[in-house]
């Protein structure tokens, strides 16, 4: 339960670290949040482990199609794009935390800087992360603890009850 305490304290501080001024909406010129994919369907749920190196599931999985186009999260610097374990990686630095994004063809370069809604590659085709559907894998972290990325467009972290 003390774990699970500790990443919902983490995660209650990630929108104010990340929140930009009011802005009038006739001003904006991007989006301060948007989901990677769309429509943004949840196929996998937020499920991080009690003790961090054992099995759960530390992003969010959303249904996506083999080519689909992949967008930033939010505003921030490309400090990932390559193959890791055998599949595409893109890391977005936010600054306090990081969002990932797996499998991923990078149409970026690490040090570019990207907003909120802009492109950063394709959904790779063959990945079985979620068995016979295709999917993206979006990730949040915060240092070394794992977050529900859909704290970055303002959800709130749900408790379980034990």
């Amino acid at each position: 339960m003390l774990p699970l305490l500790a990443a919902a304290s983490a995660a209650l501080t990630v929108l104010p670290l990340l929140s930009s001024p009011v802005t009038p909406l006739s001003a904006r010129v991007a989006p301060a949040r948007a989901w990677p994919v769309q429509p943004s369907i949840v196929v996998g749920s937020f499920d991080p482990p009690a003790v961090r190196w054992l099995p759960g599931h530390r992003g969010v999985d959303l249904a996506a199609s083999p080519a689909q186009t992949v967008v930033a999260a939010a505003a921030g610097v490309i400090t990932y794009a390559s193959n890791l374990a055998n599949r595409g990686v893109v890391v977005v630095d936010h600054g306090p935390v990081r969002t990932t994004y797996e499998p991923v063809a990078a149409s970026v370069d690490v040090g570019t800087w990207v907003s909120a809604g802009d492109v950063i590659g394709t959904v790779e085709p063959g990945s079985d992360h979620c068995g016979e559907v295709t999917c993206l894998h979006w990730g949040l972290r915060r240092g070394d603890t794992y977050l529900d990325p859909r704290l970055l467009l303002g959800f709130r972290p749900v408790l379980k009850r034990t």
